[in-house]
């Protein structure tokens, strides 16, 4: 009969920083593309300009934080024109609940949520097999660039209102925390 605990998804609380901190290090230990710094890096962009509390959630099950994502501001650039954008990073899960649906109920929440907010675009560097599903296309369709080399097929964007992207076209500019 497998397991129904119930996933919640809500914005993450001052209290909960140290669990998340301690998932979010278990959930990149072993994973082959990653500085294994990604706890760090969550706790430079709580405390930046781009940090945007409603966009950092946590999935919880029976009151334990099982996963966590962020989204945050950014800006692509290009010579005439900057547009605000966001970026999804990271998605974190605890090994022990990988692959039980809760990165994608975090994903279409914080997609959900940043809509609410009036956000018109997210950008995100990941897996070329899991992102689309969500919608998500390779950023140079729309002229969308990664300051940094990495495969194009890896950096990804989405609109999330209809024509988000008419127009945008350029650089990544990370928040300088990504760069730390």
């Amino acid at each position: 009969m497998g397991n129904t605990n119930k996933v919640t998804i809500r914005q993450e609380k001052d209290n909960d920083f140290k669990e998340v901190f301690n998932l979010i290090e278990k959930a990149f230990k072993t994973e082959k593309y990653s500085n294994h710094k990604e706890q760090f890096l969550v706790e430079r962009l709580r405390k930046s300009d781009a940090f945007i509390p409603e966009l950092s959630m946590v999935a919880e099950i029976d009151g334990k934080i099982v996963g966590h994502t962020l989204v945050t501001k950014l800006k692509i650039k290009n010579e005439t024109n900057e547009f605000d954008s966001l970026a999804l990073a990271p998605v974190s899960v605890l090994p022990e609940f990988q692959k039980r649906g809760i990165g994608e109920k975090l994903i279409v929440e914080s997609h959900k949520k940043a809509k609410e907010l009036g956000h018109k675009s997210i950008v995100l560097l990941g897996h070329e097999n899991y992102y689309p599903r969500f919608g998500y296309e390779q950023a140079d369709k729309y002229g969308i660039e990664i300051p940094f080399e990495v495969p194009k097929e890896n950096c990804m964007v989405i609109e999330l209102i209809e024509n988000g992207l008419n127009g945008v076209s350029g650089t990544v500019e990370y928040p300088k925390e990504f760069n730390d």
